[in-house]
């Protein structure tokens, strides 16, 4: 039992956020080029271990609030399954693992990891206590793991294509932060002080506000290759079934819909396919 919650603190699940780094290949039509997916293992491993070190650290900083927390109380941590002795070495294990990877990559991957890491220490020491800023490092995440991608397979990163996952990470996070609010209610400042900052209403208009850039910019990106336009109203159907998952006061975690919700989940795999063969015909 102590493995598996040694296992569950590093957060696997959440790991399918660092698919990310494949999109630079996926989306160039380089990806099924030979040794192009063996060469994604060590950048791919480096941010899931990084991620997992930045998830163990939140977790041992917010340990007494996520105790009282309806959803985080059942973590490893807040629930006494593993004690804060177990979970430090977890994160540095993971820790000194991530930079050994990023290093076999390339310096530049390397230092992509370092500021990935130092933003997130960062956001959960100071910066999630500020409105605004607690969502841009979430954001600045992502395009992270982007850009790392770009530098991993040595492909170019448009400009549309970082606009499109800036915005669609805002929109990710304005609609975790609305759906914790609406679970917490008046208790939601106690739990995180930016949710009792957020004034009422406006992290469901942030959702509304970045959701629609979202879509002009991936229309803008996707309306150069012939098949892969259609995969626009894909998009539009996700973003409001994310929307109406929210509304409906389901969990806002990215990583728990997608994999949680059949249609959802469905969406994007089909998003996937249609993508591929617009790329790879």
């Amino acid at each position: 039992m102590k493995i598996l919650s040694l296992i569950k603190i590093a957060r696997p699940k959440q790991w399918i956020k660092n698919l990310m780094v494949f999109f630079p290949p996926f989306l160039s039509g380089a990806l099924l080029h030979p040794g192009m997916l063996e060469k994604g293992v060590a950048p791919f491993l480096a941010f899931c271990f990084a991620s997992s070190t930045t998830y163990v650290f939140n977790d041992i900083r917010d340990l007494d609030q996520d105790i009282l927390h309806p959803r985080k109380k059942d973590r490893p941590l807040a629930s006494g399954s593993i004690s804060v002795t177990g979970a430090l070495g977890v994160m540095l294990v993971s820790f000194a693992v991530s930079l050994l990877l990023a290093w076999s990559v390339s310096t530049l991957f390397f230092l992509y990891v370092v500021i990935y890491l130092s933003i997130s220490c960062a956001y959960s020491l100071f910066l999630k206590h500020l409105p605004i800023f607690d969502v841009f490092c979430i954001s600045a995440g992502f395009v992270l793991r982007l850009y790392g991608g770009g530098e991993a397979f040595n492909v170019y990163v448009s400009n549309w294509l970082f606009l499109s996952v800036f915005l669609l990470s805002l929109f990710l996070s304005f609609g975790k932060r609305f759906s914790e609010q609406q679970l917490l209610g008046e208790a939601a400042g106690a739990h995180r002080s930016t949710l009792g900052a957020y004034p009422g209403g406006f992290l469901e208009s942030a959702m509304y506000l970045s959701g629609s850039a979202v879509l002009i910019t991936y229309a803008m990106y996707a309306i150069n290759t012939p098949l892969m336009v259609y995969t626009v109203p894909l998009c539009v159907f996700g973003l409001l079934r994310y929307m109406m998952r929210i509304k409906a006061g389901g969990d806002g975690d990215p990583a728990e819909a997608l994999l949680r919700d059949p249609i959802l989940f469905a969406v994007g795999l089909l998003w996937a396919i249609t993508v591929g063969i617009s790329v790879y015909q």
